[in-house]
């Protein structure tokens, strides 16, 4: 077989020159060489691919054929050259995917250091963590991060950071709630798919709380919009709008005094966020770096 595509690069620059004189003269190797590599290829085909002709040479209608394939496996080799070098020169976007909890109000602090760390630029996806693990197995990113350990048994998990699900609103509400205090809230929920929706309905059955009888106001896709609407709920209202948000999303307005926490009566919604990439990767040396400086 012909490994080393040599033997179709003096190919194509004897079609390019029309003569072999020249060709051998572009390539620093002689004329003989060069007919010596013509004649292997033809050879190795079993066919006749040029013929020399006193004006230069004519391809036969194998050599047309091979023409068309030697050109396209040029352009191939081309490409694939320049992203090697791109790996070489660390000339390549590094991609983490997290979901939105991490996305938006954790990884951000690690971004300009993880930069530095790979010395790469860095791109930051933000999703679902269901559509993110499906990314991560499409190698569409390099690290994932997210809120539940979707288990696939090509990827490598690492628990990474300790979370905690809190009940909070905008108005002041008893730090240990009880049955009767959640259901007489207004409620904004995340949708179905959520991991931090369904850990806190697994929490609230645990304690004989039946959430689907919750007044509920609003479902939305992501914390940033259930906090926000929290925010501006009416102070007024003697039913308190509330929600289940990670401690991560909500600690400035914490702080502040904008926002306030409560917790079920005797019982913590607690999780780990986790680390993921793909086993084939798992000596990868950007891959080591990214995931030893987020451990």
């Amino acid at each position: 077989m012909l490994k080393d595509f040599a033997k179709l690069q003096t190919f194509l620059m004897v079609i390019k020159e029309k003569s072999f004189s020249k060709a051998s003269a572009k390539l620093g190797i002689s004329q003989p060489a060069v007919t010596q590599q013509i004649k292997f290829i033809e050879e190795y085909l079993d066919t006749k691919i040029v013929e020399r002709k006193k004006n230069g040479i004519l391809l036969t209608k194998e050599g047309e054929d091979l023409y068309r394939v030697a050109q396209k496996l040029e352009k191939a080799i081309t490409s694939s050259e320049k992203e090697l070098l791109k790996i070489i020169n660390k000339d390549f976007t590094f991609v983490l995917g997290a979901s939105f909890t991490i996305g938006n109000y954790i990884l951000p602090t690690y971004l300009a250091d993880i930069k530095n760390k790979i010395n790469n630029e860095v791109f930051l996806n933000v999703a679902l963590s269901s559509e993110i693990i499906e990314q991560l197995e499409d190698k569409k990113i390099d690290v994932a991060l997210i809120e539940s350990p979707i288990f696939k048994e090509n990827i490598v998990y690492r628990e990474w950071v300790d979370d905690e699900l809190v009940i909070f609103s905008n108005q002041q509400l008893p730090k240990q709630l009880k049955h009767d205090d959640l259901m007489s809230y207004n409620w904004i929920c995340r949708e179905e798919s959520s991991h931090t929706r369904m850990l806190t309905s697994d929490a609230f059955e645990e304690v004989n709380v039946p959430c689907e009888n919750f007044c509920i106001l609003g479902v939305l896709s992501n914390p940033t919009a259930i906090k926000s609407t929290i925010l501006h709920a009416d102070k007024t209202d003697k039913s308190p709008v509330t929600s289940v948000m990670s401690r991560h999303v909500i600690k400035d307005e914490l702080k502040d005094g904008k926002l306030f926490e409560a917790r079920l009566k005797d019982h913590k919604i607690e999780r780990k966020f986790y680390i993921a990439y793909l086993k084939e990767r798992k000596h990868d040396a950007f891959i080591e770096n990214v995931v030893n400086y987020l451990l």
